[in-house]
């Protein structure tokens, strides 16, 4: 059986990742690039890259594809288009990545280190109304908050 993080580095040998400073590059390069945000709609309204479409990752699979309540046409016509994967720390677009990969998207990406490294390298980020949020805020928002019964039980 995998654990979570053995999951992730299993889909790593299909897909590709890019860094943050990369797809600041990319998105100079290819304005048509599709970024894909899979985090949770709360998350997402929170803040994002602006321009990123929002498909959480429990429909994403049927947001590929038609006839599904989910479709997003632009996505399911979005299958030889330069598309780029983010989610907050860059694990679950690692499993988005790979799903569009199975389902026949040619030029699909992960962006490493996910919305977190994309704030890290000062990279602006909206809202839901579109308005810039403070790197500070986004410092706070990205910082992990566990809670006692989410962690690992001790061994005696």
């Amino acid at each position: 059986m995998k654990n979570f993080l053995e999951l992730i580095k299993h889909c790593l040998g299909d897909i590709r990742q890019i860094m943050p400073w990369d797809l600041e590059e990319r998105l100079q390069r290819n304005p048509a690039l599709l970024l894909v945000d899979v985090r949770e709609p709360e998350e997402f309204a929170a803040m994002h890259i602006s321009g990123s479409l929002s498909i959480p990752r429990g429909i994403l699979e049927s947001a590929c594809e038609w006839d599904y309540e989910e479709t997003v046409p632009e996505l399911v016509q979005a299958r030889d288009r330069e598309v780029v994967v983010v989610c907050r720390s860059g694990h679950r677009s690692v499993l988005a990545a790979h799903s569009m990969i199975v389902l026949g998207y040619e030029n699909v990406v992960s962006l490493k280190s996910g919305l977190r490294g994309w704030k890290d390298d000062e990279q602006p980020l909206v809202d839901q109304c579109g308005n810039q949020v403070d790197l500070d805020d986004a410092d706070l928002y990205f910082t992990p908050s566990l809670r006692p019964e989410q962690m690992r039980p001790r061994a005696h």
